[in-house]
């Protein structure tokens, strides 16, 4: 892949660009099977991977420039906008969306917020774009100063960009670096966005995690979904669960009398009950709640447990799980240094298959999945 971006040094986000996709892959399973020298070298699968380009299902954009002539990108060392529209590394809806999204900011008057100065109000424009060619946009603010001039204009957003499902506006009044606030003011009738995948439909809703990249995405579901396909496990729990992915996923295949999912936003918690009752789920019964995932795990440890931790790993949680009687654990990464540590207090606990998926083309960003399975119970 090329960029012009990445060659005129506007942008240069993407460190791999220029390396063959091919020698990219094989650096990925490289780095992976170094950090990760538990899991024997027959555990592994080869790396997974989609496109090298257009496949980001959303844009982070730093909002810049000046009312009336706003850029969407990021921020040179100065502190003004780059704009990056054009970017090649998104999909064609989402890539398509872009122009008349930044026509729509300039129209409307919001006024970009100015880093070095501290003034202005819009932020950043989070975008993400669906299999069926529906978008989620989300106007970060530093106040509801123009809240109200942004529910006038939703007529025009919609009549420019029909494909419209969710519009929300999140404040993130301090100054700081962050995407991002905690606050949510929804615009739309529509709270979520169906993400359909081949198996089941998830649902997102503003601050819902989904993967990057929808097509590896749905590899990453239906590797979990081989591996353990002949387990019978009675009880599986999802920690981390997000809005469902995995343990829907696992459930379809191994028919667990009950499935339980736990993660700490109500939002996402809401989001998977959704999409499993969108499910013919014969014989299982799925429980989400809204509870801290790494206080979990206590003496009624399932047979099957998934855990899809942040960057930082599991923590305090890989004691418990190595005390418990947890029989497999199927654990997707996206640190492989933290989930190191984690395998590593973790000892009866045998990796049994390992792979990488190429979630973050152009980049050393990875996600790798490990089923493991405990070799050495615990006494008592």
């Amino acid at each position: 892949m090329r960029c012009g971006y990445f060659d005129s040094h506007r942008c240069r986000s993407c460190e791999l660009m220029g390396v063959p996709y091919a020698e990219q892959l094989a650096d990925l399973d490289r780095h992976l099977r170094e950090t990760l020298p538990t899991v024997p070298t027959e555990a592994w699968s080869a790396p997974a991977a989609g496109p090298e380009s257009h496949f980001r299902n959303k844009a982070k954009l730093v909002v810049g420039g000046r009312r009336g002539a706003p850029t969407l990108g990021i921020l040179d060392t100065a502190g003004r906008g780059v704009d990056l529209r054009d970017c090649g590394l998104y999909e064609p809806g989402l890539h398509a969306a872009l122009p008349p999204l930044a026509d729509f900011v300039a129209r409307t008057g919001l006024t970009p917020y100015d880093v070095p100065q501290r003034s202005g109000e819009l932020k950043h424009l989070l975008v993400t774009h669906s299999p069926d060619d529906e978008l989620m946009i989300r106007f970060v603010l530093r106040s509801t100063g123009q809240l109200a001039k942004l529910e006038r204009a939703l007529p025009d957003l919609s009549e420019h960009l029909p494909q419209t499902r969710v519009v929300s506006v999140n404040l993130l009044p301090e100054h700081r670096a962050a995407t991002e606030g905690a606050e949510e003011h929804l615009l739309t009738q529509q709270a979520e966005l169906p993400m359909r995948l081949p198996e089941l439909t998830l649902y997102l809703g503003p601050q819902a995690f989904f993967q990057t990249d929808t097509a590896v995405a749905a590899m990453l579901y239906q590797q979990a979904q081989q591996w353990v396909s002949d387990l019978r496990p009675k009880l599986v729990w999802d920690l981390f669960c997000g809005v469902g992915g995995f343990g829907l996923h696992v459930a379809q295949v191994c028919q667990p009398q009950v499935l339980r999912g736990i993660e700490i936003s109500a939002a996402a918690v809401a989001s998977a009950q959704r999409a499993a009752a969108a499910l013919d789920q014969t014989g299982t019964r799925c429980i989400f709640e809204a509870a801290d995932a790494e206080q979990e795990l206590g003496t009624d440890a399932p047979e099957l447990l998934i855990v899809n931790p942040p960057r930082r790993g599991i923590g305090a949680l890989a004691g418990r799980i190595e005390q418990s009687g947890v029989e497999y654990l199927l654990y997707s990464s996206c640190n492989a240094g933290s989930l190191a540590r984690d395998l590593a207090a973790m000892p009866s606990l045998h990796p049994v298959a390992a792979r990488a998926f190429a979630m973050f083309p152009q980049t050393r960003h990875h996600e790798v999945l490990v089923l493991l399975r405990r070799i050495d119970h615990p006494a008592g």
